[in-house]
């Protein structure tokens, strides 16, 4: 059977792409003419890591391609991935595409939508009376290891009272049940809140480290070993336990914007996530306050910033922490050189030319008064740091990823800044 994803964005690319690697033909639409012609032509709107191979190997198989055509493609297809990463017309699409297909498709909605969202489709189509079974599924894929995700879920989420629907879409997922990957099935509601709600739990583990990390800072503990001793505890996993982080990305605050705004309509506190998310949101301030004690003043200070992106093997920017640490830098008249391997055309759009962009982390060492560490690409690891103390002003590293092994750096005459980091290491 062939499968339908309808979108342009990164849910979509990613979604078609893997979905084709299965072995299951697959064909991703959209009305954006130009759009489409360049991602079937292999040039993709972002960078993604391993994404681009992917996809080159299913497209040269005829596994993978591309439409503009929404009849002629809803019509072929028994299952449609709705997958735009935002919910604009959503129920609108859902009807059209369901009226152009006479075999009663299944709709599988990716989007992140509003709780309700897939109901109120259900009921629509049947007030039109359009035959459609409505699934909605959450997918918790993240930039820089999407692929990865997507392959090795945690969990495969199905919102739906249709039996068949789950046995269809099991099938399409059948490399991954074989593999043992849980199904939860449950209902509409339950499926769009899970999204929201994961994201909410990951902001406050984040917040959590985090605040812990300035209190080590000032009773001669070392939050990264913290953080390791906490991730093995049984009751606690290591994952988004890293201090120095915060969590950004195109969808978290739409939905903790979402999330907040719907419990306050019912009546609800969520305090914990309210006290979360401000946490998070302070994460660049300490950033900041440790670059000014280092330099004393940021006033027409040049600062290195090296990465933009929101994490590595990505090149989205959307809710980058590294990006809110340059436009702050810049609000207290710092001047900045910045270096990402893949990020700079994105963070460019976004940043309007007050940053000068470098080809290589050295030009954007040289000659300044301060490294700051902002993404943790693994190259940054692996820099010549004799040659960066050779080009910098002043030997002042302020590390906002916790990336660096501080001793070889402070031995070699480096002022190391970590977060949380013990201060006599």
């Amino acid at each position: 059977m062939q499968i339908g994803v309808y979108g342009s964005g990164y849910l979509a690319t990613v979604i078609s792409a893997c979905l084709a690697d299965f072995g299951t033909p697959v064909v991703l639409c959209h009305h954006d003419a130009d759009r489409i012609l360049s991602m079937a032509q292999g040039v993709l709107p972002f960078f993604e890591k391993n994404l681009e191979e992917v996809i080159r190997r299913n497209v040269k198989v005829g596994r993978l391609s591309y439409s503009t055509d929404a009849e002629s493609f809803a019509h072929k297809a028994h299952t449609i991935f709705l997958a735009d990463d935002v919910q604009t017309d959503i129920e609108e699409l859902a009807e059209k595409l369901a009226r152009f297909n006479h075999h009663k498709p299944t709709l599988v909605i990716v989007t992140p939508v509003a709780i309700g969202t897939a109901t109120r489709i259900e009921q629509r189509l049947q007030k039109a009376g359009v035959k459609a079974t409505i699934v909605t599924q959450p997918i918790t894929i993240t930039d820089g290891c999407a692929v990865e995700d997507f392959n090795w879920p945690d969990r495969i989420v199905l919102g739906t009272t249709s039996q068949e629907a789950v046995h269809a879409l099991k099938q399409t997922y059948h490399p991954l049940v074989m593999r043992g990957v849980p199904v939860v099935v449950t209902n509409h509601e339950t499926a769009e809140l899970l999204r929201p709600a994961a994201t909410a739990f990951v902001i406050t583990k984040i917040s959590f480290i985090n605040e812990l990390a300035a209190l080590c800072e000032h009773v001669n503990a070392d939050a990264v070993s913290l953080a390791v001793a906490l991730g093995l505890d049984k009751r606690i996993a290591p994952r988004c336990l890293q201090p120095g982080a915060g969590i950004g990305g195109m969808f978290v605050e739409p939905q903790m914007e979402g999330l907040s705004r719907m419990a306050s309509e019912k009546g609800i506190a969520l305090n914990v996530l309210a006290a979360a998310r401000e946490v998070n949101r302070t994460v660049c301030e300490r950033v900041v306050e440790k670059i000014l004690k280092a330099l004393n003043t940021l006033e027409n200070k040049q600062i290195a910033v090296l990465g933009l992106a929101l994490k590595p093997n990505t090149s989205s920017v959307a809710g980058s922490s590294a990006m809110g640490l340059v436009r702050a830098l810049l609000a207290k008249g710092a001047r900045i050189k910045a270096y990402d391997p893949v990020a700079i055309a994105n963070a460019k759009a976004e940043l309007n030319g007050t940053v000068k962009y470098c080809d290589s982390p050295y030009a954007a060492a040289e000659g300044v008064d301060a490294l700051v560490v902002s993404t943790a690409w693994p190259e940054f690891r692996a820099l010549d740091f004799a040659r960066i103390k050779k080009l910098l002003k002043s030997p002042v590293i302020v590390d906002a990823k916790n990336l660096l092994d501080p001793a070889p750096l402070k031995s070699m005459g480096f002022r190391y800044h970590g977060i949380g980091r013990l201060l006599n290491q």
